[in-house]
């Protein structure tokens, strides 16, 4: 049920802001600091490695475009890896942006949407349900803006640092991001989600050891649609037929 947790938008905007300056920043942060050392390690330089974060703001996406571009692929193989690796950001708006109020929804969104990353999303999800409609688009701006403008400044900070600590550490800084929306999504209520995260615990490792390459997608997609199924059949209330 929704309620009226601020008394108008600017104030919803500023206390997105606020739990923002928390763990979501600090986690992409740590994220991006681990993708500029992956960047310096592969040739690039700190301009490249920096805009990749501006521009595409999206962590698995731009490790997977630096390790094909190393490897020599072509343009068209990086651009299909690179929009396959993207394909949960429709779910993640189909699922995210219809929760806002009506007013809201205009082609402004196609900008606010390029600040949609997995903290964000997760963040949202969880205090959406407790925020009036109105109130919802200003506070997500307020949460996701933060996020998206320290990333570059985290890439460039983890280029130039990239030779101070060891190297497995810097790169290990990049599966900060992923444990945090795991952890965060545990809170969503829906029974579907958390039997998605431990079907994923599960099927992940299988798969990798069956073919490596494929693994994630079919963890997904095998996790998710069994996941769903079960929610259907045990978890989900059954609708209530009304007499007439």
């Amino acid at each position: 049920m929704t309620q009226n947790r601020f008394a108008n938008r600017r104030e919803a905007f500023w206390h997105g802001i606020r739990d923002a300056m928390g763990a979501p920043v600090l986690v992409l942060f740590a994220g991006m600091v681990g993708f500029g050392a992956m960047g310096r390690s592969h040739g690039f330089d700190a301009w490249m490695t920096g805009l990749t974060s501006l521009l595409m703001f999206a962590l698995p996406g731009q490790v997977v475009m630096l390790e094909m571009f190393i490897s020599g692929s072509s343009l068209l193989a990086i651009g299909f890896a690179v929009t396959l690796t993207s394909t949960r950001f429709v779910t993640m708006v189909v699922t995210l942006f219809p929760q806002l109020h009506r007013r809201d929804r205009n082609p402004l969104l196609y900008l606010w949407v390029h600040m949609l990353a997995m903290t964000a999303w997760a963040v949202s999800m969880r205090e959406f349900p407790a925020i009036s409609p109105k109130h919802r688009l200003n506070y997500f701006i307020g949460l996701a803006l933060p996020c998206w403008l320290i990333s570059p400044l985290g890439t460039v900070l983890g280029y130039y640092v990239a030779g101070w600590v060891p190297a497995a550490v810097t790169l290990g800084l990049v599966f900060i991001n992923p444990l945090f929306f795991l952890l965060t999504f545990t809170d969503v209520k829906p029974w579907a989600n958390r039997i998605a995260i431990g079907l994923g615990c599960i099927l992940g490792p299988a798969f990798f050891m069956v073919d490596a390459d494929s693994s994630l997608l079919l963890t997904g997609l095998v996790g998710g649609t069994l996941a769903y199924r079960m929610d259907r059949r045990w978890f989900r209330p059954r609708p209530i037929e009304v007499q007439a």
